[in-house]
């Protein structure tokens, strides 16, 4: 396989993820926030394991495979329901932007606990993203403090598990970087995420599924993006242009937030693209912060590990 093709195909990863917050609420609205999220993650259980392959357990390394699943099933966890308990389709969008604080969050985390060398560019990156969250919750009003609480206070759970799961998932990148030893465990995990949302399912409270041609559209659409996305990612990071994915990447947001006003016909307000950009610029000063020692191999890494 070529290299271009490669980096086409990973690209089309980002296409694919930039999706997931709108099909994720898609199938909510229709199955429920935790009936959905499990009947996603297991059929993208089922296409990971058409397409990449169920890995052999014994050949990794037992301490990526306790952290590695804690923290992913954790993160996938709050990110699956914090979109479904979104009470709108505006608010799931705001919610998913909350989530991508996650880059800003690993490239600190890196600095702080594994001794990533990064320049004063992380400190406007910082500033930047957390502005951008903090804009976008303000709503029509942009930067209004008491508009972007009263915004919270009207959906804290959502919010909370939005924030939270961008911690988790920093601290996973961390954590892989160091323990995995190049070993990709993304099947088992997915099959570790349904089964805990099947387990809080048929355990809790939950409203019955209500399955229809529209439902099962987006059931296998934000599958598909889940499972298919993480590997034609895997194709991109391993023979394509690290360099051109890492950048595109760092779009997301603003794709994201794009595409899920059309699927879930949320207009969205000038201010909330003035936050999304601001939040974009905020993970790109991060990511040019830690870059400038880094040799090939090192960020091809880095960008395999965090995405």
């Amino acid at each position: 396989m070529t290299s271009k093709k490669a980096t086409m195909i990973g690209l089309t990863a980002v296409v694919l993820w930039s999706s997931i917050v709108g099909l994720i609420r898609g199938v909510s609205e229709t199955l429920g926030a935790t009936g959905g999220a499990a009947m996603i993650y297991s059929v993208a259980s089922l296409f990971l394991l058409l397409s990449v392959g169920f890995p052999k357990l014994s050949s990794f390394p037992r301490k990526y495979l306790f952290w590695g699943s804690l923290l992913f099933v954790s993160y996938e966890l709050c990110l699956s329901l914090s979109i479904g308990y979104a009470n709108t389709g505006r608010q799931a969008i705001e919610v998913g932007m909350v989530n991508y604080l996650w880059p800003t969050f690993t490239l600190i985390s890196s600095i702080a606990f594994n001794k990533q060398r990064a320049t004063w560019l992380v400190v406007p990156g910082f500033v930047f993203s957390i502005l951008g969250i903090c804009w976008v919750l303000g709503g029509d009003q942009g930067l209004d403090i008491a508009s972007m609480l009263a915004n919270i206070q009207d959906n804290p759970l959502s919010y909370g598990l939005a924030f939270f799961g961008a911690i988790i998932w920093a601290a996973y990148c961390s954590v892989t970087a160091r323990l995995a030893q190049g070993k990709n465990g993304v099947t088992l995990f997915f099959i570790l995420v349904a089964l805990t949302l099947w387990g809080k399912f048929f355990l809790g409270d939950h409203a019955a599924m209500s399955f229809s041609t529209p439902a099962v559209v987006y059931l296998l659409l934000a599958a598909a993006a889940m499972g298919f996305g993480y590997a034609a990612w895997n194709v991109g990071i391993l023979h394509g242009n690290v360099t051109v994915l890492a950048g595109a990447s760092y779009f997301i947001p603003v794709f994201s937030s794009a595409l899920s006003a059309v699927l879930l016909h949320a207009p969205l307000p000038k201010s909330f693209w003035v936050g999304a950009s601001l939040v974009c610029a905020g993970s790109i000063l991060c990511w040019l912060a830690t870059r400038f020692k880094k040799s090939p191999a090192a960020q091809e890494e880095a960008v395999a590990d965090c995405l």
